[in-house]
């Protein structure tokens, strides 16, 4: 089988366009046109229908697809294997991180990390959890780190690391004087939320929704950093993990006060695709994000 041709044929059914294959592989559409001719031609079976620019796989073009998925997706991954060779040879990493992973967990992996390392260049990028899970599919980085999971059968993804959700204040609100939240001292409420379809926002809806809450929203942010400037300038209380909010409790800008409720918490996730070669260089900064996230679940249990 000529892989050009196969490769002409599977581009051009993924992309629904000849226009498109041709610019994906830097020749003429006509050149593709002939490509998917001379595959049908060779094999004496017809693989596409044309119906004026819109194009439709035969049952025999259906088959052929799916085997070249796999065929380029081997190709894809041992073109990725090499580089990662030449990453670790060159001490190369390329880490893509949701926003409140990135923003207040990735550093405390990286740093000791790097610091260990030293020969090692790491790349961190911080991305939607959408995102993240496309690249990482489509062998776009090494690792990535999610705020919630999202299924895809090209991944690998396990829990990392588990965080108390908590009610963030400022420091003189009736609420900081409390040891924990019970739902009672919600109703009825100002809350700062998280916007909605996010982790956060999720699990408080569910949390309302089993204690038949009613709460007042005057704002959502995508943004945490947002949410707590807005409870310490008083508009509200707010809800973030523990570790979103250290640094303005230990400041004595914000009070945290956890739930009662021991299931208020947050997980995030690793991610890596199931077929990534994982080297020596990745396996220690797994190591070290589990060490990190160890330690960290031991802290809490202390306060």
């Amino acid at each position: 089988m000529n892989l050009n041709q196969l490769k002409i044929f599977y581009l051009s059914s993924k992309l629904g366009s000849l226009s498109a294959a041709g610019r994906e592989l830097n020749i003429t559409q006509p050149a593709v046109t002939k490509g998917i001719q001379r595959l049908q031609n060779y094999y004496e079976i017809k693989l596409v229908n044309r119906f004026g620019k819109k194009m439709a796989l035969t049952d025999a073009g259906e088959v052929l697809y799916g085997i070249a998925e796999k065929i380029f997706e081997m190709e894809k991954q041992a073109e990725e294997s090499i580089c990662d060779f030449q990453r670790q040879k060159r001490g190369y990493i390329q880490i893509h991180a949701s926003e409140s992973f990135g923003a207040y967990y990735l550093p405390n992996i990286i740093n000791p990390f790097v610091k260990m390392n030293p020969n090692i260049h790491v790349l961190a990028s911080i991305l939607p959890t959408e995102q993240v899970v496309s690249n990482t599919a489509n062998l776009e980085n090494d690792i990535g780190f999610l705020s919630y999971p999202l299924e895809n059968n090209k991944l690998v993804i396990r829990e990392v690391i588990e965080d108390r959700l908590e009610i963030i204040t400022p420091p003189g609100h009736p609420l900081a004087r409390n040891s924990s939240i019970e739902p009672c001292d919600l109703e009825g409420r100002s809350i700062i939320m998280h916007e909605k379809g996010s982790a956060t926002a999720m699990m408080f809806e569910k949390y309302m929704q089993k204690n038949d809450l009613s709460i007042h929203i005057p704002l959502e942010f995508s943004s945490n950093r947002a949410i707590k400037l807005a409870v310490e300038d008083g508009i509200g209380i707010g809800i973030t993990s523990h570790r979103i909010s250290e640094d303005e409790i230990e400041a004595g800008k914000l009070s945290a006060i956890p739930f009662s409720d021991r299931s208020m918490k947050h997980k995030y996730y690793l991610v890596h695709h199931k077929d990534k070669y994982l080297s020596e260089t990745l396996q220690r900064l797994i190591q070290t994000a589990d060490e990190w996230s160890a330690d960290y679940t031991e802290s809490l249990s202390d306060h």
